[in-house]
């Protein structure tokens, strides 16, 4: 299962990255684009969150949990159709894109985690499955 939605977070990510070549932003914009969609579901930017779960060259996504991955994937294709929707042309313009796409993740997740009574945003990375250790649960 795991897999699976690691392989449509990847179809879902080209889909991002095509649209913003369409857009007409330079391929070394992504990454902060990505920062901006990332801190707003995550409340934290790609580097801090990759702190979080203990990671160093280690790929993020390849380190995230199902929800996680998820809510990830959600991001990135509301980021998708809401810039189909308004063609920003500027980076401001994409930023503010990014922000929307990542708050309807945000949303998401807020829900869920009324639910749940806890964080869905884990500190556990491959290594700990691998090693049969129990992921933690929520955030310390």
């Amino acid at each position: 299962e795991w897999i699976n939605q690691r392989l449509r977070g990847i179809e879902v990510r080209k889909l991002l990255t095509d649209e913003w070549k369409r857009g007409g932003l330079a391929e070394d914009k992504y990454g902060v684009l990505t920062d901006f969609i990332t801190r707003q579901w995550s409340g934290m930017k790609t580097r801090e969150y990759k702190n979080h779960k203990g990671l160093k060259k280690e790929s993020l996504r390849d380190n995230m949990t199902n929800i996680e991955l998820a809510l990830n994937t959600l991001a990135e294709a509301s980021t998708t159709e809401i810039s189909r929707q308004q063609n920003p042309d500027s980076l401001s313009q994409h930023i503010r894109v990014a922000k929307s796409g990542g708050n309807v993740a945000k949303v998401a997740r807020a829900e869920l985690e009324s639910k749940l009574g806890r964080s869905v945003i884990s500190s556990a990375k491959a290594s700990d499955y691998l090693k049969g250790q129990e992921p933690p649960k929520e955030i310390e």
